[in-house]
């Protein structure tokens, strides 16, 4: 009696065991798809952040040369009428050195360097949520205990393209462009000049 006492003790400790184990390991893979699921979400507002900062200060910079370029036009006006009077100089030769106002090409150069740093902070933020939404699926499909604790949890349990194919509420942004060269599998190199 006393080594059924025994065995049945052995037994359930050993039950006890991986009962507690398995049920330590679902709360652990439990936590770490939760953090994925708050990952995704916080990411796509950083990508949406990062696309709406981006594309104000390019917007932003690139009025400096118009508002220049009008304040050097009233400037420019006044001293040609306050030199030569409102129907300007109607001498046959004049010997003054003229001294005209320019646009800095330094502006343009900043827009440029602006539009550069916009599209490689924007690249950077879609890349993220890519990697991010990659490791969730590997995270829950790759592994026999993910496969396994997801058989039970049942995640995702937002709308993030996971696995593969489902709804994704969190997509990169595109262009049409982008979109019919990839479904015609065909590119065209950029012109430039086209609007020339």
């Amino acid at each position: 009696m006393k080594a059924l006492g025994l065995a049945f003790g052995a037994v359930a400790s050993l039950l006890l065991i991986f009962v507690g184990g398995f049920f330590m390991g679902y709360v652990g893979w439990s936590n770490d798809a939760n953090g994925f699921e708050a990952d995704i979400p916080a990411q796509y507002t950083q990508m949406k952040n990062a696309y709406d900062n981006g594309w104000k200060s390019v917007v932003e910079i690139a009025q400096v040369p118009t508002m220049q370029q009008a304040a050097y036009k009233d400037v420019y006006d006044g001293v040609m009428k306050g030199r030569y009077g409102a129907d300007g100089s109607k001498a046959m030769l004049q010997f003054i050195k003229e001294q005209n106002p320019t646009l800095d090409p330094a502006l343009y150069t900043k827009i440029q360097q602006k539009v550069e740093i916009f599209h490689n902070e924007f690249e950077a933020a879609q890349t993220n949520i890519i990697a991010r939404k990659q490791a969730y699926q590997r995270f829950l499909t790759a592994t026999t205990s993910g496969r396994l604790y997801n058989f039970i949890g049942h995640y995702p349990r937002i709308r993030c393209g996971v696995p593969a194919g489902q709804p994704d509420d969190y997509q990169i942004v595109t262009s049409d462009k982008t979109e019919t060269d990839f479904q015609n599998h065909k590119s065209e190199p950029l012109n430039l000049l086209k609007n020339k």
